[in-house]
Formats: structure tokens, sequence, C-alpha cells
């Protein structure tokens, strides 16, 4: 199966965790099978049942480089040269970025409930650092094992969850050694569990699913 992504605004997108999530739900369910790959823009992703409405992707190495990213001028992407408010006390400052397919920037918070998410994330998702646009987290490590993620998406704005931000946030975090290589990603939406696996790199993504509705095109 191919997939293609859009966000709300109309752009189409590389990589979009939680629809690949259902996709390869939606694909096992129709084949019976355990397992499912499909082709998206970003790369070929792999995804296998995880128990009940719970389901595992393979979304793939990350992208570290800033080329990747990609970023208007090379910098390292485990911190890069970005500050929100006064340079002498700046409100959010040194973000991480990767890439999961589609451009993320993370900003380590003290506390996700009042960062200003709303107000700092249209902000940095239009900055000159990122021709492309870029999605924006907000992360606050509880524990070497979970983190509080909230994100301003690319062309969506705030949503309820972000399963390739959820990604990037982990990502970002382990390699300040802020966190294990596995965590728990709490969401508005839900929960999800991301693992960066050190044996190939690649970042497992597992997670629940609520089916809404069903429909066919014309």
């Amino acid at each position: 199966a191919a997939v293609r992504f859009w966000n709300a605004d109309g752009e189409e997108v590389g990589a979009c965790g939680n629809a690949s999530r259902c996709v390869g739900w939606l694909l096992m369910e129709a084949s019976g099978k355990d397992e499912a790959t499909f082709e998206t823009q970003a790369g070929l992703l792999s995804a296998r049942r995880a128990g009940d409405r719970r389901v595992s992707v393979d979304m793939g190495p990350p992208g570290l480089d800033w080329t990747q990213i990609p970023l208007e001028e090379e910098m390292d992407t485990r911190g890069v040269e970005l500050q929100v408010g006064p340079i002498d006390a700046p409100l959010l400052h040194t973000p991480g970025c990767v890439s999961m397919g589609n451009p993320h920037v993370v900003f380590f918070v003290e506390d996700a409930e009042t960062a200003p998410v709303r107000e700092v994330g249209p902000m940095i998702e239009h900055h000159r650092l990122f021709p492309e646009g870029v999605n924006v987290g907000f992360a606050q490590i509880k524990a070497r094992d979970r983190i509080r993620l909230k994100v301003w998406e690319r062309g969506a704005g705030l949503t309820k969850a972000c399963g390739t931000g959820a990604c990037a946030a982990l990502v970002a975090a382990s390699r300040r050694g802020l966190t294990d290589r596995k965590a728990t990603l709490e969401l508005d939406g839900g929960e999800l569990v991301i693992e960066w696996r050190e044996s190939d790199g690649h970042v497992i993504m597992t997670g629940g699913l609520e089916l809404e509705f069903t429909g066919t095109l014309p």
C-alpha cells in the first residue's frame, strides 16, 4: 500500500505518526495479518499489532544533521541557537531539532501545562531558521521514562496528539541525557510509548487507537 498525508491547511507532508498507526491497523484488519508495510514520502514504514487496538510502527531512524531538518544554516541540532524573549532572560532557548520525515523543534520547559504554546508556536513555526516551516514541541521531563508534551503542528496548530512530535521529543531528550532511550509520552489525547532502539537506531512508536467512522470515496 502507498499512503499520502495532508495537513489541515492543505499542504502535503512527508510523515504523520498517528495516521501511520491508524493506517497500519486498517491494513492489518483488512488482510487478517499481524503486520503491514506501506510506502510514504518519508520511506517504507512497517506496523505490527501490539495488543487489543494497539499498534507499533517502525518510524525509521531520525534525521539529526542540520541539512535533514532542514535548517537555514549549519548548527548542532542537539541545541540550536534560538531563543524566545529578552536576550538576558529568555523565556525559551536552545531547543533540539529532529526530523522524523518532517521537521521538529523541541523546547524543554518546566511545566508543559503553562508553556506559551499558542503564543510561541506560530512564531517559531514560520521562523526564518526553518525554511520548510517546523512543528514546535514543548516537552516537560517528568522522569527518565516519562515526558509531558504539547505540540504546535505545522499547518494545523495546537493538536491533541502528534506521533512524530512524540518521537522527536524522545530523541531530543535522549540526546541530551535527559531521559532513557524509551519513555512514555503524555499528550492531551492519550499516551504513546516511544523507543529509540540502540540496535539499529530506529524509532518505534506504540499506542492505541479508536475507530471513529468509516467511509468510501466515490
